[in-house]
């Protein structure tokens, strides 16, 4: 991989997640466009997904694509909850943890292989909240229709 595009990735790596420091404590645009309803989340996940994407054309593996794309999620979906999530967008740094795994591929020849097993946990993880999900609504459903 050209060390010319990794070095573009830590630019805006730390852009987004360390560029300003205060008083010990660095953080990115990332927690700060977080405070822009909406529109901020998705300039962040738009950011780090073209990441993902420049990596994926420069010979990413699926294993590490998908560990990639894992982190954003996580970051966008959690950074979507009002006020936890801005504090937890402060400290996730989901693009910082995206470039370690990006640099143990490429350096270390390490997350290689597909992302099938990954993938399989995350299904089987969705579908054990819709199916929780399901039985605490008819559950509720239960105790609602027994009080009236």
């Amino acid at each position: 991989m050209e060390n010319n595009k990794l070095k573009n990735i830590e630019r805006i790596t730390k852009l987004m997640d360390s560029q300003f420091n205060i008083g010990g404590f660095k953080f990115g645009v990332d927690p700060v466009l977080n405070f822009i309803p909406f529109l901020g989340d998705g300039i962040s996940v738009i950011i780090s997904g073209l990441m993902v994407i420049s990596m994926a054309k420069h010979g990413a593996s699926g294993k590490v694509k998908a560990k990639m794309v894992l982190n954003i999620a996580i970051d966008a979906l959690i950074g979507a909850i009002p006020v936890f999530g801005w504090f937890f967008d402060f400290y996730f740094k989901a693009n910082e943890r995206n470039l370690v795994l990006l640099k143990q591929h490429y350096n270390e020849g390490k997350h290689h292989g597909s992302a099938g097993s990954i993938i399989f946990w995350i299904v089987l993880i969705l579908i054990s909240v819709i199916a929780l999900s399901i039985l605490l609504i008819w559950k509720m459903g239960e105790w609602l229709l027994g009080v009236f």
